[in-house]
């Protein structure tokens, strides 16, 4: 009895609740600062609880298959921000899909995946990972985001960076396609290339086994399922509430619209980001990739599926094409992450490249 009552008073359970009885209260009312600091909190807290559950659900399942649980439970976050955000914004949010996976794929290619370098080379000199599923990774984010953000620019069967609806339609299909696929290569076909690395004494890569604590029981990680699916509404919930104060809060400092799926990816990839760091910190670089690359694949894979179907109802233009500074960076971080992932090895330099390449998008998404 005693550790079930510890178990329902846990931050993790007590945030995820409180924040859907406060969205409930709050739902559909205009809402004074105070208010909105209280839902932010909350909304902070609900993301950092959901992913917490996702881990438990991960450490249950092992990986791969953790990596993938983390990474999915993030995007479905991304995307209900997304789609409540441009339900409520109208015309103003024809661009958010577009900024915000766009900073979800510099930001995973770029800051998490050149942290976790950095910190793992620091540690041992030569970060080490699998080339073969590092790179099979950044070859198809390379190519859902060219196919989702790049060729829009370029077509004509539609006035601006657009898509037709049939476009939209392929695009929205090769996404989840190629998604499924690499979840099948990930977690099936070649599992041992998403294995996490280490060094041996001639420089070569071996798979090193699990050396987690033991996982934690069925119960617990069904607790944590029902928990993940509460504080994943609350997120959702939560955002739309607080959406007019971000987006007013954007105005106030003078900063173009595009901020705004800044600031969301941000928030949603935090979480993200501090576990990858964390596997760095143990030496499973390869963990660190497979969060960082697979958040992006996810961002992706089933972001603009789920904005195609939103798409049916919602009214307005939907704007996927980048501009030429975009595309610039995003070629430069393929470049870069080829040369990254194909020798299986990092130094603290490449760690540095690819953080100075994260800080140039976001000088430029500040100051375009």
């Amino acid at each position: 009895m005693t550790n079930n009552w510890r178990a329902l008073t846990r931050w993790t359970v007590v945030v995820p609740v409180l924040a859907v009885v406060v969205l409930a209260l709050v739902w559909g009312r205009h809402l004074a600062g105070p208010v909105v600091l209280l839902v932010a909190v909350l909304l902070a807290g609900a993301v950092l609880a959901a992913v917490h559950h996702a881990e438990v659900i991960a450490h249950r399942v092992g990986e791969p298959f953790g990596s993938l649980v983390l990474a999915v439970a993030v995007t479905v976050i991304e995307v209900g921000l997304i789609v409540t955000l441009m339900a409520s914004g109208g015309e103003k949010a024809a661009s958010l899909a577009r900024d915000t996976v766009f900073a979800a794929v510099m930001i995973t290619c770029n800051g998490i995946l050149g942290l976790s370098l950095l910190v793992g080379a620091v540690r041992r000199r030569v970060a080490v990972f699998h080339p073969e599923g590092s790179g099979a990774a950044l070859a198809t984010v390379a190519t859902l985001t060219t196919l989702s953000l790049v060729l829009p620019t370029f077509t004509t069967s539609k006035p601006g960076p657009q898509f037709s609806t049939g476009q939209l339609t392929f695009a929205a299909v090769a996404s989840i396609l190629l998604y499924g696929v690499f979840v099948m290569t990930q977690t099936m076909r070649h599992r041992d290339y998403f294995l996490p690395v280490n060094e041996t004494g001639h420089g070569d890569a071996a798979v090193v086994e699990e050396d987690h604590a033991a996982p934690p029981p069925a119960r617990a990680a069904a607790v944590s399922a029902l928990m993940l699916f509460v504080a994943l509404v609350a997120v959702v919930g939560d955002a739309k509430a607080v959406s007019p104060a971000i987006e007013k809060g954007v105005a106030f400092l003078g900063l173009p619209l595009s901020a705004v799926g800044v600031v969301i990816a941000l928030l949603v990839l935090l979480p993200e980001t501090i576990a990858a760091v964390r596997a760095a910190r143990r030496d499973r670089i390869q963990t660190s990739i497979n969060l960082a690359l697979g958040s992006a694949i996810a961002s992706i894979g089933l972001t603009i599926p789920a904005i195609a179907l939103a798409s049916l109802w919602l009214t307005g233009p939907l704007i996927l094409g980048l501009g030429p500074a975009q595309m610039s960076l995003f070629a430069l971080t393929v470049v870069v992450g080829i040369l990254t992932v194909v020798p299986g090895r990092a130094t603290v330099l490449q760690g540095w490249v690819h953080l100075v390449v994260f800080a140039a998008f976001l000088v430029l998404a500040i100051n375009p």
